[in-house]
């Protein structure tokens, strides 16, 4: 039988692909509530199945399985699952077709989900809602436009088949990563432009996916001074008053990877925790540190607030893993897989790590 525990506030992830003891005992810490997955945890379709229904196993509710599979270079599973286009491709399409672009990103929304759905992955972060400004190398072709609307309007319709595929949507970084030059795996990038001048641009898709019901929302760990001296991802203006008041967003918050040079401001990663928590993040990752993972969990001293429940419970993928396996076979199913994979990257261009992530 699992064991009887709710989701708690701190999101880790595991070395190999299976479990170790060590790691069964860690997630059944009261203080985690979910898992991320890398693409060192991918051997196989069979094996990713196994980890995650083993994951899955250990507790009730069950914890949160996580990935970052976005497309283009940023898509963690690869052998066995269709090679999905940078979403910079579908901004191109629309360019010149905008309707044959939203029903390639509904098709891209819908196949992305499925394929983790039919594996027992829950969650994809997912979609990247930066402005291609053209000034961040992290970001690149991950964003679908420079025009906020044409970002808007690509998103909501990914995130339409994302919810057709069984899962949920998480738009990213708020509230925008995409006028910094810096890499926040590596510096504390700063953008000094002020609040007018993001709500011009960066904060519109952030603002219209909120009134469409996105689930989730992963803040930047970047510094914009003319608004607030800490991160984004570390300041209740912009998580609690900006995003929450005035934006309306009433899902689920994750924060970046804590263990990110991003976030090496706040302290050390207690302290980065409690930071983000009280900023106004429902979940804290940490990733590739288990070591730091589990002087967190000896030393955090949190109670979650009574939302995170709910918002935890909209974060778990939709369906059974049966069901989508036998989506997969169904012959209008693979005609959008055959149409995804056709807007795809040669595969020698399918690697690097993503914001808050490492291969």
């Amino acid at each position: 039988m699992p064991m009887q525990c709710p989701r708690g506030a701190v999101m880790v992830d595991v070395e190999g692909t299976t479990l170790t003891e060590a790691e069964r005992q860690r997630l059944c810490h009261p203080l985690v509530g979910g898992v991320i997955l890398f693409r060192r945890n991918f051997e196989s379709i069979a094996q990713l199945t196994a980890l995650t229904a083993e994951i899955h196993a250990l507790r009730s509710p069950a914890l949160i399985v996580a990935v970052d599979h976005e497309g283009g270079r940023v898509q963690r599973f690869l052998p066995g699952f269709t090679r999905l286009p940078p979403m910079q491709v579908l901004g191109e399409q629309w360019d010149t077709d905008p309707a044959a672009a939203t029903q390639t990103a509904e098709d891209v929304g819908e196949v992305l989900a499925a394929e983790l759905r039919a594996c027992g992955v829950d969650l994809s972060f997912t979609p990247v809602l930066d402005v291609d400004w053209g000034r961040c190398a992290v970001i690149g072709n991950r964003a679908f436009h420079r025009d906020p609307q044409v970002i808007t309007a690509l998103a909501l319709a990914l995130q339409r088949g994302l919810l057709r595929g069984g899962m949920a949507s998480c738009g990213k970084h708020f509230p925008g990563h995409g006028w910094v030059e810096g890499d926040s795996h590596h510096v504390i990038p700063t953008d000094e432009r002020s609040l007018a001048a993001l709500h011009v641009d960066d904060l519109i898709p952030f603002a219209q996916l909120a009134q469409a019901g996105m689930a989730a929302v992963m803040p930047a760990h970047v510094v914009y001074p003319a608004v607030d001296a800490a991160p984004a991802g570390f300041s209740r203006r912009w998580l609690q008053t900006i995003l929450r008041e005035e934006l309306g967003f009433s899902g689920t918050i994750f924060s970046d990877d804590l263990c990110m040079e991003g976030a090496s401001a706040a302290g050390d990663i207690v302290a980065r925790a409690h930071a983000a928590l009280a900023a106004g993040c429902d979940m804290a990752l940490v990733c590739n540190r288990p070591d730091l993972a589990d002087a967190l969990l000896a030393t955090l001293d949190y109670t979650p607030p009574a939302t995170l429940a709910a918002r935890m419970a909209a974060m778990a993928g939709q369906g059974e893993v049966a069901t989508w396996q036998a989506r997969l076979t169904q012959p209008d199913f693979v005609a959008r897989q055959a149409r995804v994979a056709a807007l795809a990257m040669p595969p020698t261009a399918l690697q690097g790590p993503a914001v808050g992530e490492a291969a």
